[in-house]
């Protein structure tokens, strides 16, 4: 049963435009034109969430939400205030009243999205999945599409698996609406998640899940995206929750190529991992999505240490200064990739990633020592009998930076 909201509002323009952003992604919109239909709208439907404007007839957004707050079916209801007035004492104002979050008007509809599935997934938390093992799991994110997720999570788990040894990562495409992990390494799709789709979370084990991975020759273990969206689209959270925890337990470390977006399979996905790896180009259409996702994360209680930011520069000339960006995000920057474009749109057309092609030229290892810097403290301090050829690369490299600096 679709989740139903109570959009609060004396402008049906205004309500139009909030119903077409929240029934495109599944959700039941109701409507009152003032304040005091609202509070009887809300007692005879108990939505599951309120959306108010602040100044409407009879009570305005802020006596609404206090009156609301002051019933017991109220007290905990995710509560959006939407106004024309950003101003700091006007946000402050509608929190004090009891809203948990606070957008100004005119909005674009993919930050009110995700902002209503944070809230109502904040107010009903997913069950805690208990694993019986502990490996990784890195999920790479963005909200913009072209900054380049998928070639990070391809030469990561190349990466790591290169260095650990074959067999211990998986590299899972949760890209629905088409991923190309798998022609990233010039594997045949012969089977995918969509394989999956019939299969109720109960019944997902680690040799059902084995059975639609796909083997590259390098000893890595893939978990292809289907092709075309329609194929991917009765894929359900319960079943990727259950899927990551399959992985966990299998796989020393698990990357996830996430989709650019929030729906409930995507935040199955994140609430699973150890850390999100949050992706932006050096551009101010990116800084914004960033800066949308990194608010959507604080929303769903993600602990900040989860969240690390890599720039990953995606074009040569005009790029805005780090400092600017951090600036700007009001965070660090925890990783940068350099451009090198050429390389990688090589790399897509063969096939053939370029910590696997190119280990011992700079960006094969760059990315080798990138890879490395995602190992678990466990397998970077204990002893390994035989290293392999990209785990003695990376500790020579490191041991002559370490002499050079003497």
């Amino acid at each position: 049963m679709a989740q139903r909201i109570l959009v609060v509002d004396d402008s049906p323009i205004n309500i139009k435009a909030v119903a077409l952003a929240l029934e495109a992604i599944g959700y039941e919109i109701l409507e009152a034109t003032d304040g005091r239909m609202a509070l009887e709208v809300a007692a005879e439907t108990l939505p599951d969430m309120l959306i108010l404007d602040v100044q409407m007839p009879e009570f305005d957004g802020y006596e609404v939400c206090r009156r609301l707050r002051r019933q017991p079916a109220f007290m905990t209801r995710p509560i959006l205030m939407l106004s024309a007035n950003n101003a700091l004492h006007e946000r402050v104002q509608g929190l004090e009243a009891g809203a948990d979050d606070y957008m100004a008007k005119p909005f674009e509809a993919e930050e009110l999205q995700a902002r209503v599935k944070a809230l109502l997934r904040r107010a009903n938390p997913p069950p805690v999945i208990t694993a019986t093992a502990q490996g990784k799991m890195v999920a790479f994110f963005s909200l913009r599409g072209g900054v380049g997720l998928s070639s990070l999570s391809v030469n990561l788990a190349a990466g790591l698996n290169q260095i650990w040894g074959g067999g211990k990562v998986a590299l899972a495409d949760m890209v629905f609406t088409g991923g190309h992990s798998a022609l990233m390494l010039n594997l045949p799709l012969r089977t995918s998640w969509s394989d999956l789709a019939s299969t109720e979370p109960d019944h997902i084990d680690e040799e059902v899940v084995q059975q639609v991975m796909l083997n590259h020759a390098c000893g890595l273990r893939v978990l292809p995206a289907a092709p075309r969206p329609d194929q991917n689209e009765r894929i359900t959270p319960a079943q990727v929750s259950r899927v990551m925890q399959v992985l966990r337990a299998k796989y020393d470390y698990t990357i996830i190529d996430a989709p650019h977006n929030f729906n409930e399979t995507t935040l199955a996905a994140l609430d699973a991992v150890d850390q999100i790896v949050l992706v932006l180009a050096p551009e101010i259409g990116s800084i914004v999505a960033t800066t949308c996702a990194l608010d959507v994360f604080d929303q769903l209680g993600y602990r900040s240490d989860k969240i690390t930011l890599l720039l990953n520069a995606t074009f040569e000339r005009g790029a805005i200064a780090r400092k600017d960006i951090e600036t700007a995000l009001r965070r660090p920057l925890g990783m940068i990739i350099p451009y090198a474009s050429e390389f990688f749109t090589n790399a897509l057309n063969r096939g053939a990633p370029p910590v696997l092609d190119m280990p011992t030229k700079p960006l094969g290892g760059l990315l080798e020592e990138w890879a490395f810097s995602f190992s678990t403290e466990e397998d970077t301090k204990r002893p390994v009998e035989r290293p392999s050829p990209a785990l003695q690369r990376v500790l020579q490299r490191l041991q002559q930076r370490r002499k050079g600096r003497a």
